[in-house]
C-alpha cells in the first residue's frame, strides 16, 4: 500500500513512525493476526473462518467474544504488562474494525486488510479513520 493510501485510511498513522513489516497478503486479515493466526481470514461472513464459541456478528460485542474464547478479558491498560498478551479491538458507530497484537517489546502490530503487516508504538496509532476507535484491550496471561 503506497504511504498516501495509508494516510487517507488511517490519518495518524504516518505521523507515528510506523513500519511495515510484512508483504501483502489476502490470506490471513487482522483478527487473524491479532489472534496469533496467519493461516485464514477470520470473519463474520458464512464464507471465512470464525470461532463456533462466537456469535458471527459486525456487533463490537461479537469480536469480544472472539478473544474471551481464546482465553482473554478486558483490562485498564494498553500498557505492557510482563507475563500478559494484549490486544485492542477497534469499533466504528458499534461494529467491529480491526484487532491489533501487542508484540514483546511494547509495541503494536496490525494487519491492513489484505495489505502489509505493520508495527506501531500505540494501538491510537490506527484510530480516527476507518477503524474507528479503540473499543477496548483485553489481556490474559503469556500464551507461547
Amino acid at each position: 500500500m503506497e504511504p498516501q493510501e495509508i494516510e487517507d485510511i488511517l490519518p495518524g498513522l504516518m505521523a507515528s513512525g510506523f513500519q511495515v513489516t510484512s508483504p501483502e497478503s489476502k490470506t490471513y486479515n487482522c483478527v487473524a493476526w491479532a489472534a496469533g493466526y496467519d493461516n485464514d481470514w477470520w470473519s463474520y461472513l458464512p464464507v471465512y473462518y470464525w470461532p463456533e464459541w462466537a456469535p458471527r456478528s459486525p456487533e463490537a460485542k461479537a469480536l469480544v467474544q472472539v478473544f474471551v474464547g481464546l482465553g482473554y478479558a478486558v483490562c485498564d491498560s494498553d500498557a505492557r504488562e510482563p507475563g500478559y498478551d494484549k490486544v485492542a479491538l477497534y469499533a466504528l458507530d458499534g461494529e467491529w474494525q480491526h484487532a491489533a497484537r501487542q508484540l514483546e517489546d511494547g509495541q503494536w502490530t496490525s494487519k491492513l486488510g489484505p495489505f502489509e503487516d505493520i508495527t506501531h508504538p500505540s494501538p491510537e496509532d490506527v484510530t480516527g479513520g476507518a477503524f474507528g476507535s479503540v473499543h477496548c484491550i483485553m489481556r490474559r496471561p503469556f500464551h507461547p
